[in-house]
């Protein structure tokens, strides 16, 4: 078996690339940075360091890297007798893959079985964004070519701490992984991927990794910068801000059992868990990197304002997301773009325009008073 991984980088060997391994598949790399493919090429094998409690090191073999940049035409082949492929290159990147796909569906012998194709980003269903691209580039021969693929939407989680120092094309990693996957678009045969998991809806996954994962995260950088610390495991060590982002945690999770009437013991001991993850000293992730983005991540249905909003639709309690939101308009960086943008805003906008531009609410929906008064506070403060 064979499959055709886009994305060379941490996450792709790291995470894809090892458990397509430990399916059994040969791992073919693409990616457009040639010293990584050179770099891939000139070993045998690499291992995996999971840092942390539970951890081990994991070696990967029978693998080879492509420069999709240089040689486009090799990796179109090797698509066209690929049992799988999979992404991990990040979702605006995706319209660059779709005619590799296209170009190597086309070329698959038409007793083939159907390619399996999962775009593993950190958004919501990536798989249909690489899929509509690769119909949009296909034009009338769409028909004929989706004949020949299986497109199914995943989740995934798994945190890479960065800078990484390791020998040739080793990674770190935590121990916790997850990767959900759309068992129904590949009927009675799913792909030989052991450490995933196929599921009939993939949507309470999604959203259960994004408002607790992608929000936790979010908020935990947010209140550590407020509180003048650098590191997310040090953000959280201070039990102030751990109490804070539980607070948000039990408000997402709480419209989790509302809109999917997901477990709670369930929910309360996964929140748990991701909390002693971002708790890892040997991920030494800082209150910048993740909090980056600002605008981005106030929008309308990004980790704060999207399980926000639909809670105040239920009547459910909102203060501590709301409260998350109003650390995050504090975030204060003179290098990243956003965050400049946003204090801008901030400075030169009243407090309504604000938060209608920022996070789309409308100004009738029943979060928006709540959001606009965080807003006012914040403008307050800044003189």
């Amino acid at each position: 078996m064979k499959a055709v991984h886009f994305g060379a980088g941490n996450i792709g060997r790291g995470f894809v690339g090892l458990l397509l391994h430990e399916g059994g598949y040969e791992v073919v790399f693409s990616d457009v940075a040639g010293a990584l493919v050179d770099a891939i090429n000139a070993e045998s094998s690499y291992t995996v360091h999971e840092v942390g409690e539970g951890g081990s090191d994991r070696v990967v073999t029978g693998f080879r890297a492509l420069n999709s940049r240089d040689d486009p035409q090799a990796v179109i082949d090797e698509i066209a007798t690929a049992d799988v492929v999979t992404t991990a290159v990040g979702p605006t990147v995706l319209p660059f893959v779709a005619p590799l796909v296209l170009a190597g569906l086309g070329a698959r012998a038409a007793d083939a079985a159907p390619l399996q194709v999962m775009a593993c980003e950190n958004a919501i269903g990536a798989t249909d964004l690489l899929r509509d691209e690769i119909r949009s580039q296909a034009g009338e021969a769409w028909d004929a070519v989706s004949a020949r693929a299986l497109f199914a939407n995943t989740a995934v989680d798994r945190i890479v701490p960065a800078p990484q120092h390791n020998p040739g094309v080793d990674v770190t990693v935590e121990p916790f992984y997850e990767w959900a996957i759309e068992r129904p678009p590949f009927g009675e045969h799913p792909p030989s991927i052991p450490g995933a998991h196929f599921v009939e809806d993939l949507t309470p996954f999604i959203e259960r990794k994004l408002f607790t994962v992608n929000t936790g995260h979010a908020a935990t950088a947010y209140y550590g910068a407020q509180a003048g610390v650098e590191k997310i495991s040090d953000a959280l060590a201070d039990e102030r801000i751990a109490s804070r982002v539980r607070a948000v945690l039990e408000e997402t999770s709480a419209l989790l059992v509302a809109k999917h009437e997901l477990d709670p013991d369930h929910l309360t001991e996964y929140r748990e868990t991701i909390l002693t993850r971002f708790r890892n000293p040997a991920l030494p992730d800082t209150v910048g990197r993740v909090g980056r983005q600002p605008l981005r991540k106030l929008s309308r249905h990004e980790r704060f304002v999207g399980p926000a909003a639909e809670a105040a639709e239920r009547g459910l309690p909102t203060d501590a997301l709301v409260a998350a939101m109003g650390a995050a308009l504090a975030f204060d960086d003179p290098d990243d773009e956003q965050s400049v943008r946003l204090q801008t805003l901030l400075r030169e906008q009243d407090a309504a325009s604000v938060t209608a531009g920022v996070t789309g609410l409308d100004p009738q929906h029943p979060l928006f008073a709540a959001v606009e008064r965080a807003v006012a506070a914040r403008q307050s403060s800044m003189g």
